[in-house]
Protein backbone atom coordinates (compact mmCIF):
# COMPACT_ATOMS: atom_id res chain seq x y z
CA UNK A 1 0.00 0.00 0.00
CA UNK A 2 3.42 2.15 0.24
CA UNK A 3 2.42 3.27 -3.60
CA UNK A 4 -1.31 4.83 -3.11
CA UNK A 5 0.41 6.78 -0.22
CA UNK A 6 2.74 8.14 -2.50
CA UNK A 7 0.00 9.11 -5.00
CA UNK A 8 -2.21 10.76 -2.43
CA UNK A 9 0.85 12.85 -1.17
CA UNK A 10 1.96 13.59 -5.05
CA UNK A 11 -2.06 14.71 -5.84
CA UNK A 12 -1.84 17.39 -2.87
CA UNK A 13 1.59 19.06 -3.87
CA UNK A 14 -0.15 19.59 -7.36
CA UNK A 15 -2.26 22.53 -7.14
CA UNK A 16 0.87 24.42 -5.74
CA UNK A 17 2.80 24.02 -9.12
CA UNK A 18 0.17 26.56 -10.51
CA UNK A 19 1.21 29.41 -11.62
CA UNK A 20 -0.86 31.41 -9.34
CA UNK A 21 -3.05 30.98 -6.07
CA UNK A 22 -6.77 31.00 -7.36
CA UNK A 23 -7.71 34.00 -4.98
CA UNK A 24 -4.80 36.01 -6.83
CA UNK A 25 -6.30 37.94 -9.91
CA UNK A 26 -4.81 37.70 -13.30
CA UNK A 27 -3.89 41.24 -13.23
CA UNK A 28 -0.62 42.23 -11.71
CA UNK A 29 -0.24 43.54 -8.30
CA UNK A 30 -0.87 46.83 -7.37
CA UNK A 31 1.33 48.60 -4.30
CA UNK A 32 0.14 46.58 -1.07
CA UNK A 33 -0.76 43.88 -2.99
CA UNK A 34 0.66 40.69 -1.72
CA UNK A 35 2.79 38.46 -4.19
CA UNK A 36 5.34 35.95 -4.36
CA UNK A 37 8.11 37.02 -7.04
CA UNK A 38 7.90 41.02 -8.94
CA UNK A 39 6.64 39.54 -11.78
CA UNK A 40 3.61 39.34 -9.90
CA UNK A 41 3.75 42.72 -9.55
CA UNK A 42 2.68 45.62 -11.84
CA UNK A 43 5.53 48.17 -13.56
CA UNK A 44 7.37 50.27 -11.27
CA UNK A 45 6.87 47.71 -8.28
CA UNK A 46 8.53 44.79 -6.90
CA UNK A 47 8.34 41.67 -4.60
CA UNK A 48 9.64 42.51 -0.98
CA UNK A 49 8.91 41.24 1.93
CA UNK A 50 6.41 43.05 4.67
CA UNK A 51 6.49 41.20 8.36
CA UNK A 52 5.98 38.08 7.31
CA UNK A 53 4.11 38.01 4.05
CA UNK A 54 5.53 39.56 0.71
CA UNK A 55 3.79 42.77 -0.97
CA UNK A 56 4.25 45.00 -4.25
CA UNK A 57 6.38 47.94 -2.73
CA UNK A 58 7.24 50.83 -5.20
CA UNK A 59 10.61 50.94 -6.72
CA UNK A 60 13.30 53.51 -5.23
CA UNK A 61 13.54 56.87 -7.22
CA UNK A 62 16.32 58.97 -7.31
CA UNK A 63 17.05 60.23 -3.77
CA UNK A 64 15.20 58.10 -1.74
CA UNK A 65 16.78 55.83 1.03
CA UNK A 66 17.67 52.42 0.05
CA UNK A 67 19.53 49.41 1.60
CA UNK A 68 22.76 48.33 0.72
CA UNK A 69 23.55 44.61 1.39
CA UNK A 70 27.00 44.83 2.63
CA UNK A 71 26.41 40.75 3.23
CA UNK A 72 24.67 38.83 0.95
CA UNK A 73 23.05 36.40 3.68
CA UNK A 74 21.84 39.52 6.40
CA UNK A 75 18.66 40.53 3.97
CA UNK A 76 17.04 37.14 4.24
CA UNK A 77 16.13 38.57 7.85
CA UNK A 78 14.82 41.84 7.40
CA UNK A 79 10.75 42.15 8.35
CA UNK A 80 10.51 45.05 5.87
CA UNK A 81 12.25 44.65 2.83
CA UNK A 82 12.77 47.24 0.08
CA UNK A 83 12.82 47.49 -3.26
CA UNK A 84 16.10 47.46 -5.71
CA UNK A 85 16.50 51.56 -7.53
CA UNK A 86 15.05 52.22 -10.51
CA UNK A 87 16.87 51.54 -13.25
CA UNK A 88 19.97 54.00 -14.00
CA UNK A 89 19.84 54.47 -10.27
CA UNK A 90 22.66 53.20 -8.10
CA UNK A 91 22.39 52.76 -3.57
CA UNK A 92 25.28 54.96 -2.40
CA UNK A 93 26.35 56.69 0.51
CA UNK A 94 24.46 59.86 0.62
CA UNK A 95 27.42 62.86 0.56
CA UNK A 96 26.40 65.41 3.03
CA UNK A 97 27.56 69.01 4.36
CA UNK A 98 28.43 67.89 7.77
CA UNK A 99 30.04 65.19 9.92
CA UNK A 100 31.49 62.68 8.00
CA UNK A 101 29.36 60.23 9.56
CA UNK A 102 25.96 61.88 10.39
CA UNK A 103 23.81 60.02 8.74
CA UNK A 104 25.64 57.10 6.69
CA UNK A 105 22.26 57.28 4.67
CA UNK A 106 22.29 55.04 1.12
CA UNK A 107 19.59 57.07 -1.14
CA UNK A 108 19.37 55.99 -5.32
CA UNK A 109 21.29 57.90 -6.95
CA UNK A 110 22.40 58.42 -10.76
CA UNK A 111 25.45 56.29 -11.78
Amino acid sequence: HGATEMDEVGAEALPRRTPAPAWLPTAKGEEGDFCLRSSDCAAGLCCARHFWSKICKPVLREGQVCTRHRRKGTHGLEIFQRCQCAEGLACRLQREHGPADASRLHTCQRH
